[in-house]
């Protein structure tokens, strides 16, 4: 008879389509049943919409067993569910849910940390409310936190008597953490199923009321909060940040291509620390020059922004006051970020 972890170690091979993480790991296998004669029987749940993704996950599994020394039947069962969030139309297609009172939900992501992604996405939101444009922001970086801190809050939110999140506001911005309910020093410890409920709970159980734009920070990478994300609401599109450095360019298409398989549109490319200006009013391509224009004519997609690199950022960040709400004229970041946001607005 077959080992049951050795089934399941071969299973972590098979990757989700269009992320990095293994069927394993996502808690899609629901049952391995080794039987008579090295025979084995596995069972799969899949919650989508799109029959590539399990005959590709199908295909994969059954390679990755048939590698097995001595293997009998195989006989995988996969279980399509409609995701949760998915309701019927008249033309009976499926779409997946928006959030009520909310009119665009845009996602803000990265294929790698250290991009500055959470910096624009708190500087997007808040220039596009210096705009007037009523925004919120959710942090749905559970791991790495910062919106507390970079909006200078430590107001809590609660929950009413409905067990509704009622979020805090801070510079005109609804905002919603993880930081906000855990100290400076506490980390989130969650595992992969605590931190779907989470997203779930942060999204679809916040009283966002009525938001022009809903901001979503995601964390770096592609893992199991994008694919929520994605399974969970109707997102009008995601912007990719990344540097102009190869390095960064190489993860920001892997984010792109992600989006793509899950069918988001790629409203666009924003390439953070363009270049660094001296007081002397000379520039510098610190990590290389014209990457994001590049990889966005690649992608087909705008460059939405060039965000200078100026200690400025960084120290109002740090201060709880993002430098989006210093004027146009006095900061050429500032200027930037409204430029930012004044695209993006232009999409509607």
């Amino acid at each position: 008879m077959m080992n049951e972890d050795q089934i399941r170690k071969k299973l972590t091979e098979v990757k989700y389509p269009g992320f990095n993480r293994d069927i394993v790991s996502f808690g899609l296998v629901k049952e391995i049943r080794p039987g008579p004669d090295h025979s084995v029987t596995v069972k799969i749940a899949i919650a989508t919409r799109d029959p590539q993704i399990p005959a590709q996950i199908y295909s994969e599994a059954r390679i990755a067993l048939e590698s097995i020394e001595g293997i009998g039947k195989i006989d995988i069962d996969i279980d399509i569910q409609e995701p949760p969030a998915a309701v019927p139309q008249g033309g009976g297609e499926f779409q997946r849910l928006g959030l009520p009172g909310v009119s665009h939900i845009v996602a803000v992501a990265s294929g790698k940390g250290g991009v500055g992604k959470s910096t624009v996405a708190s500087n997007l939101a808040v220039a596009l409310q210096r705009q007037g444009a009523r925004v919120g922001l959710c942090d749905c970086d559970l791991y790495g936190p910062s919106m507390a801190l970079m909006f200078g809050t430590r107001e809590q939110p609660y929950a009413d008597e409905n067990n509704i999140i009622q979020p805090v506001e801070a510079h005109g911005v609804k905002l919603m953490s993880m930081g906000l309910l855990l100290g400076d020093e506490a980390p989130a410890i969650v595992r992969g199923p605590l931190a779907t409920r989470y997203t779930q709970q942060f999204l679809r159980h916040t009283q966002w009321g009525q938001l022009d734009y809903l901001i979503l920070d995601l964390p770096p990478g592609t893992g199991d909060i994008q694919l929520t994300i994605v399974q969970t609401v109707a997102l009008d599109g995601a912007i990719i940040v990344t540097t102009p450095q190869e390095v960064a360019l190489i993860d920001a298409r892997k984010a792109a291509t992600m989006f793509q398989k899950v069918n988001v549109t790629i409203l666009g490319l924003v390439e953070n620390m363009a270049w660094f200006e001296c007081a002397h009013g000379e520039r510098y391509a610190i990590f290389g020059e014209g990457g994001g224009a590049r990889e966005a004519a690649r992608l087909g997609v705008p460059l939405l922004g060039q965000i200078p690199l100026e200690s400025a950022t960084r120290e109002r960040g740090d201060l709880g006051t993002p430098v989006a709400l210093l004027p146009e004229s006095e900061s050429p970041v500032s200027a930037a970020f409204h430029d930012l946001a004044r695209n993006l607005l232009a999409r509607d």
